[in-house]
């Protein structure tokens, strides 16, 4: 019997690592590629470097790409397309270890760089 209890243990233990160590990441459901996504904490205004940057030519629509180190939580994203438009995204809830997606219907305050 203790070591049916010890092998669930492990099990779970197994199971809860692998959870931890799954990547944050962008889904590009937007109709445009993604060269920039810069994020903010909600209302803050202040954005951060490019965390997109992993992907040299930009995540096409569809395509996925890695965030590392980002915090659970609430942000603003800024998202500058392959063309020099420039558009926003306010208040998208982050976890950690989970996708994360923009459409082009979320977009607001959109202009040409």
């Amino acid at each position: 019997m203790n070591r049916l209890a010890l092998t669930g243990v492990l099990a779970f233990g197994a199971a809860a690592a692998a959870a931890a160590e799954k990547p944050t990441q962008f889904w590009n459901l937007t109709s445009q590629t993604v060269v920039s996504l810069r994020l903010s904490h909600a209302g803050s205004g202040e954005y951060g470097d490019n965390v997109a940057a992993g992907d040299a030519d930009g995540v096409d629509h569809d395509e996925r790409v890695r965030i590392v180190g980002l915090p659970s939580g609430q942000y603003d994203l800024e998202l500058k397309f392959k063309g020099g438009r420039v558009c926003f995204v306010r208040h998208v809830e982050i976890v950690t270890g989970k996708v994360f997606s923009v459409e082009d219907k979320a977009l607001t305050a959109c202009s040409k760089a």
